[in-house]
């Protein structure tokens, strides 16, 4: 009798014992002493441009009065950082490849010292705006570049241990970044805040000219000056519209008309040249592959969360509650904490390639969304510190389970195409957290007109509580308590939608593709 043979399932990336991703050449991989010092420079790289990203956030006022700028001009000091940052990170492999890894890692963490060294310097704002233009570009292509480096320091079987370490500088720098401004800042100068870079920064660069291994050789690869003159009109003009509309009210403004319209046309031009050019300066080819495309969003959401509290709890603490900066850094502080306990485990975890990584990460986005929501509901007039620190434990628990899971799952999936892999989830989670600190102000903006409207209405004589205190306080008090009590409305509303969102976005991982035929490999 002939039977018929069974037709094979398609096997999933996550239900199966995934291909092992191809290990490092034998020259890369590292032990015992000399791996503990690579890694101790990579990191120390990492955290410089993840620490940057906020540890200015708390000195703007200081530094707005000492160059005698207006609040919208200090912002630029921000927002001139993130643009050239965003516009480098996506070319940072092509950059690898010109120039090789290894030169191409120091003369990024040498830049960026040297950027900071003339911070500091700045004797007006047009200086320091244009210094901070400089650092970022330079601060764009440290955390792509670190990733390779430490995957390729471990050995494959490894590789949740090194993607563990990596999460670990990225989440860990959005978190103490407001905890050093704060101290900086309420006990220094403000040039400190760029100063306490010059240190490390040799430390790195010294350390790993000196241990740092590298194979890949340049190569003289032609530059797409078309495709990257369209990336930086577009994320130029995209981030611009993100930093300044709110404050310029959006599309009433027509610098903000004019941009958005620069960024879609800019878009469209830039995909189409992408695609269609022999040697693309970005190769947006890799987001064909499910395991990059959903892994992008998945790190949006994530960014959502970060970036959010990152921003509204500082502004939140300091202008309704009177904390100092310190104060307020320290309570950011708090959500790293568990990422100080985890990071190891949770990579030795990862080890097992039978783990359904999906659960991992499904279930961080949702603990993490959950405790977001808990900071949300307790904003309030009578909250005081300690009031915050068990949602920001739980915040960094779920956080903890979601970065590095993630990069593993990706890396495996596409472990040919890597570099190109990983520019574009950091470059998603730069760009989530633009996004999200964008949609955030906006909404506070809108709830607390809301709040104020619904609180106002009800503060008429006909209670009983408001006339007895109209009694003895004049009128203009009554509405000083009604703003700030629509302001802290607003506040706890815009946390919890951040992370209803990022709960909300939990079940969508699993979309994550799955797992390509080895034959699709050989042939990548």
């Amino acid at each position: 009798m002939i039977t018929q043979p069974r037709p094979q399932r398609r096997r999933a990336l996550f239900d199966t014992v995934p291909t092992p991703v191809p290990a490092a050449p034998a020259s890369l991989v590292e032990h015992g002493a000399r791996r503990a010092i690579v890694v101790g420079g990579v990191m120390l790289a990492a955290l410089l441009q993840m620490i940057d990203m906020t540890i200015v956030n708390v000195a703007l006022p200081t530094i707005q009065g000492n160059l005698g700028a207006t609040v919208d001009e200090s912002t630029w000091v921000v927002t001139a950082y993130v643009i050239a940052n965003v516009v480098v990170i996506p070319i940072t492999p092509w950059l690898q490849r010109r120039f090789g890894r290894k030169n191409y890692f120091l003369v990024s963490i040498l830049g960026f010292t040297a950027a900071s060294v003339l911070c500091g310097m700045a004797g007006s704002l047009d200086e320091l705006i244009v210094f901070r233009i400089v650092q970022g570009a330079f601060g764009g292509g440290l955390l792509s570049t670190a990733q390779m480096i430490l995957r390729d320091t471990y050995a494959h079987e490894e590789l949740g241990l090194s993607q563990s370490i990596f999460s670990f500088a990225t989440i860990l720098g959005p978190s103490v970044g407001p905890t050093i401004g704060g101290i900086i800042t309420d006990n220094m100068s403000w040039p400190w805040i760029f100063d306490v870079n010059i240190l490390p920064g040799i430390i790195a660069a010294g350390v790993l000219w000196l241990y740092l291994r590298d194979n890949t050789k340049p190569t003289r690869e032609p530059v797409d000056a078309v495709g990257l003159a369209l990336l930086i009109a577009t994320i130029g003009s995209l981030q611009y519209v993100l930093d300044q509309g709110q404050q310029y009210d959006w599309f009433s403004d027509s610098r903000i008309v004019t941009c958005a319209f620069i960024a879609l046309v800019g878009l469209a031009g830039f995909i189409w040249w992408e695609l269609t050019t022999p040697n693309p300066i970005v190769d947006l080819r890799v987001l064909k592959h499910r395991a990059v495309s959903v892994a992008s969003l998945t790190i949006v959401a994530n960014a959502v969360g970060i970036f959010g509290g990152a921003l509204l709890l500082p502004q939140f603490t300091v202008t309704a509650l009177g904390f100092t900066s310190t104060q307020s850094g320290m309570l950011m502080a708090a959500r790293a904490l568990p990422l100080v306990f985890l990071t190891f485990p949770i990579g030795r975890l990862m080890k097992n390639l039978r783990l359904d990584l999906r659960w991992l990460i499904g279930g961080g986005l949702f603990v993490f969304g959950i405790g977001a929501i808990w900071l949300g509901r307790e904003m309030t007039a009578e909250s005081d510190f300690v009031s915050f620190v068990g949602p920001q434990l739980l915040c960094g628990f779920g956080i903890s389970f979601i970065y590095s899971p993630l990069l593993v799952a990706t890396l495996r999936a596409v472990p040919k195409e890597a570099p190109k892999a990983s520019a574009f989830i950091i470059l998603a989670f730069q760009l989530g957290g633009s996004i999200a600190s964008a949609a955030l102000v906006t909404l506070v903006d809108r709830r607390e007109q809301f709040h104020q409207t619904v609180l106002a209405a009800n503060a008429t004589l006909a209670r009983q509580p408001v006339a007895s205190f109209l009694q003895s306080h004049p009128a203009a008090q009554l509405a000083h308590l009604v703003a700030a009590q629509a302001n802290i409305l607003a506040y706890g509303d815009a946390l919890m939608a951040a992370g209803a969102f990022v709960a909300c976005f939990s079940p969508f991982v699993t979309f994550l593709t799955q797992k390509p035929s080895q034959k699709r490999h050989a042939s990548a």
